[in-house]
């Protein structure tokens, strides 16, 4: 035991008898019913502590605190916890001094449920002590620990959900695609006359194409569209646009 470990509390019962036992004659095991239950040789406050791997039982007074007596457990189940063949509620104990001197008394609860805690506190210390001797093994020897094989077996296969994602920026999955345009049908225009023009053009009308060319090129095209029309304009009815 190490002297810088610290100590906590598992377990603490308010009230616990003790008792003397006789000698056991044979290896059939304690029973309480040859105890005389009605009259225990001490009743006290029991604690049961832990130090690195050893837990301690302390009978302690319930006033003072002061010990009256301790065992110090280094395996559960073993010879320093038994429980009795006839009852769940009695131990058999075994006290150390400090000294050397060793001897083995009968403790018991009143309450089945004290009982039911005093075992489970001790199991549970020594599964954690178990643990933490396999986690020192395994740091010892990595390479002894189970390996981890995430290569495929034979005739494993993987099957991998991708979404489908937008065919283009901006379009929304949801929405049907357009569907071509046929024959003769033209888009939509923001400026709306254009589509009406190439209609006209597409049918092989050429009155408009007189007056307004449909893409004018230069500068000077322009300027005679302006003053034709302008003299549309003015020209009164039933006179002619241009002098004979």
């Amino acid at each position: 035991m190490e002297e810088g470990e610290y100590e906590s509390v598992l377990c603490v019962k308010p009230e616990v008898h003790v008792y003397r036992i006789p000698p056991r004659a044979t290896n059939r095991g304690y029973r309480a019913a040859e105890w005389q239950l009605d009259q225990p040789s001490w009743s006290g406050r029991l604690r049961i502590t832990a130090k690195g791997q050893v837990a301690f039982i302390k009978l302690e007074d319930r006033t003072s605190g002061e010990l009256f007596a301790q065992a110090p457990v280094d395996q559960f189940p073993g010879t320093a916890v038994e429980s009795v063949t006839d009852s769940s509620r009695y131990f058999v104990i075994r006290i150390e001094d400090g000294n050397g001197r060793r001897a083995f008394i009968g403790i018991g609860f009143g309450d089945r449920g004290d009982a039911f805690d005093f075992n489970v506190a001790l199991q549970d210390h020594f599964k954690w002590v178990k643990q933490q001797c396999e986690f020192a093994k395994q740091a010892q020897n990595p390479d002894q620990g189970p390996k981890l094989d995430l290569g495929f077996k034979e005739g494993q296969t993987i099957k991998l959900n991708i979404a489908e994602g937008p065919p283009y920026p901006g379009r929304n999955p949801g929405l049907p695609r357009l569907p071509p345009p046929t024959s003769g049908e033209t888009l939509p225009s923001p400026q709306g006359r254009l589509p009406a023009r190439l209609n006209q053009v597409q049918a092989g009308s050429s009155s408009d194409l007189s007056v307004v060319p449909l893409f004018p090129h230069t500068i000077s095209e322009r300027s005679h569209v302006t003053w034709a029309k302008r003299k549309e304009d003015e020209a009164l009815p039933g006179q002619p646009l241009f002098g004979a």
